[in-house]
């Protein structure tokens, strides 16, 4: 049995290899280095971000699975933060939104990947960008400084997420949101494909139920969560085929259940008392 630090320095090594590959290759091996399933020639999860305002191409690997920018209500001046920032994606559509006056910070557990955003950070010239290398369950930050607080199908990676949402409520002002994109569960998929199929929609591994992954946002005391955009993960026939004969393929089909890709918003209240994790 893995523990989470087997996890950890999994996803560490993972990643420290994904940064160092394109975007065209990390699609086609459909989760980045390693994964063995390159015969699939398109991305599952990937949004779109040509078309976003203060996208640059050197920065998107092709690893999101929403747009949270799109939802996170990000004003002039606001200070936001990008847990698991990856090669700077997300932080510099974050960056264009805030303007000069605000202040993104990314965090990324993965030194190349830190090295690889700050480079795209200079290649821009951004003053106000900067990125920390840190683990997202201890957010190296202090208590009640973002306004917003974006991340792109990185918890689903994270063994205690439960730990990483109350952290989030830590570093959020009062009044202050979040919005995320991440990977969960409808109920069980059939035994015969799961491996295949956590590795191919993304490496979910870690993914929970949808009803436990909303259940670490209210009992961290978070309010008004709204799923802003949620869309099914099809995995491709023909990888199903290789686990399933046509009928369970059919009842797979029809079933609901599978892999979902979730973009979710919530608040931490105006007035959240004066606990170890709120507003000391």
């Amino acid at each position: 049995m893995q523990t989470d630090n087997n996890v950890k320095e999994m996803v560490k090594e993972k990643y420290s290899e994904i940064a160092k590959q394109s975007k065209t290759e990390n699609e086609t091996s459909c989760c980045g280095a390693g994964c063995g399933c390159a015969t699939v020639d398109y991305a599952v999860m990937a949004e779109n971000y040509a078309t976003l305002e203060g996208y640059f191409a050197d920065a998107d690997l092709g690893l999101g699975c929403g747009l949270p920018t799109e939802y996170a209500n990000i004003k002039k001046g606001d200070t936001v933060v990008d847990l698991g920032s990856g090669a700077g994606n997300d932080a510099f559509v974050a960056r264009h939104l805030t303007g000069e006056d605000g202040r993104v910070i990314g965090i990324d557990m993965t030194d190349t990947m830190i090295e690889l955003a700050r480079n795209n950070a200079a290649k821009l010239k951004l003053q106000n960008v900067e990125f920390r290398l840190g683990d997202i369950e201890n957010i190296p930050l202090g208590n009640n400084k973002a306004d917003v607080v974006v991340s792109n199908c990185v918890l689903n990676l994270v063994p205690d997420k439960r730990k990483v949402f109350s952290e989030i409520y830590r570093i959020l002002k009062p009044s202050g949101r979040f919005t995320i994109s991440d990977i969960v569960l409808e109920g069980q998929l059939p035994e015969a494909i799961v491996k295949e199929a956590e590795m191919y929609a993304g490496c979910v591994s870690g993914a929970v139920q949808k009803s436990t992954y909303l259940d670490f946002i209210t009992d961290n005391g978070f309010k008004n969560v709204v799923i802003n955009k949620e869309k099914q993960i099809i995995i491709p026939d023909e990888i199903l085929r290789k686990y399933l004969d046509e009928k369970q393929l059919a009842e797979f089909k029809n079933s609901g259940l599978g892999i979902f890709s979730i973009t979710v918003s919530a608040e931490k209240p105006k007035d959240c008392g004066c606990g170890p994790t709120c507003c000391n």
